[in-house]
């Protein structure tokens, strides 16, 4: 198999993996502790191949991740969408930032993520979460260095572009 086919392999994998991720069941007690899989990976590609990850993309995942979690048609494609766009938008200034700082940026975006997910289940007719529904945000941002690491040292080990 050369090099192209696996990259893209391996780009299909790890978007599929964040899509079956959101369906894995956790106890009631440790549910808002499960971080949001597809913003995470999204994120990810979108500042490591800027010309894979379009904003087209990331409405289909969210289409996907709609359907897989049974929510309003259209509700993850939003915030997905929002949340790729923002990336390739300072994409150039959040790759060189230092960890740390890059930490915080996505906190500052998965933060924005679930405030948009707020506003749209509030027109929607929903009442308003808990403040435990706050946690998931700092937990992505928590994993963010590990998962970022860890996709950077794979994709480097398996010499993909």
């Amino acid at each position: 198999m050369n090099r192209q086919r696996m990259s893209l392999w391996w780009f299909i994998g790890t978007l599929v993996f964040a899509l079956l991720s959101m369906l894995v069941p956790l106890p009631d007690v440790l549910e808002p502790f499960k971080p949001y899989w597809p913003a995470l990976f999204l994120l990810y590609w979108a500042l490591e191949s800027e010309d894979r990850v379009t904003l087209g993309l990331a409405f289909a995942i969210g289409l996907g991740a709609d359907l897989l979690d049974g929510v309003v048609l259209g509700e993850q494609a939003l915030r997905l969408c929002a949340l790729v766009f923002i990336v390739m938008r300072f994409r150039s200034r959040l790759r060189f930032f230092p960890m740390w700082q890059q930490t915080l940026a996505v906190l500052a975006l998965l933060l924005n993520d679930r405030l948009l997910l707020l506003v749209v289940r509030i027109l929607a007719g929903s009442t308003m979460p808990p403040a435990s529904w706050w946690i998931s945000p700092f937990v992505g941002a928590a994993l963010w260095p590990f998962l970022f690491l860890l996709l950077d040292d794979l994709r480097a080990r398996l010499r993909i572009q």
